[in-house]
């Protein structure tokens, strides 16, 4: 593009900033459906790891849709740039050494690996697998409720279409698993990545 002159190669390191919060970053991309157990997976991470004495943050979809992606509708457009703008996001939180963990439906394998390619080699694939159907039984924000009555369009899992990650980094079960088992097993796997030594 014309009139932009990037400076990419004069800025701080990543591993330099590593360096100095003694930690390796990653970005944990949280995929599943709503009432899957991602939001509550994530706080319960960054809780544990903040307490552990790591830098954190936690990028939630409704979070993000309540500012930088207030714009952003639900149609095919809108939840690609919604992943789109949380993957850009993701990597400059990564590239300043902190651990980022995002909680996003990111329903389709086209979605899921453009945020592997944007963010690159810090990329963590986490798959909530939890069945449609205990997701609904759920229901704790009344969403699948209202998309039966068609109260609610294009809503993933109804009338939305949801394609289960190809190649996850880690599966986590809640549907069989209680949480506090899911959450060790994710908290197992996020200290073996950003461990420094």
């Amino acid at each position: 593009m014309e009139h932009i002159y990037p400076i990419f190669d004069t800025i701080l390191s990543t591993n330099q900033k590593e360096k100095l919060l003694k930690q390796h970053s990653m970005v944990i991309w949280m995929i599943g459906l709503s009432g899957s157990g991602k939001s509550t997976l994530a706080r319960a991470l960054e809780n544990t790891l903040h307490e552990k004495g790591y830098l954190t943050q936690l990028l939630d979809g409704d979070n993000l849709r309540t500012g930088i992606n207030n714009n952003l509708g639900f149609s095919e457009e809108g939840r690609i740039e919604n992943i789109r703008r949380a993957a850009e996001v993701s990597k400059l939180f990564a590239n300043c050494g902190v651990i980022t963990i995002c909680s996003l439906i990111s329903p389709t394998h086209s979605i899921q690996e453009m945020a592997r390619n944007i963010i690159g080699e810090k990329y963590s694939e986490i798959f909530i697998n939890c069945p449609l159907e205990v997701c609904e039984q759920r229901d704790v924000k009344g969403l699948y409720k209202k998309a039966r009555n068609g109260e609610i369009k294009d809503f993933t899992g109804i009338d939305s279409p949801f394609e289960e990650p190809k190649n996850p980094d880690l599966i986590l079960r809640t549907h069989i698993d209680s949480i506090e088992e899911c959450h060790n097993q994710l908290v197992d796997y996020v200290l073996r990545k950003t461990e420094f030594k």
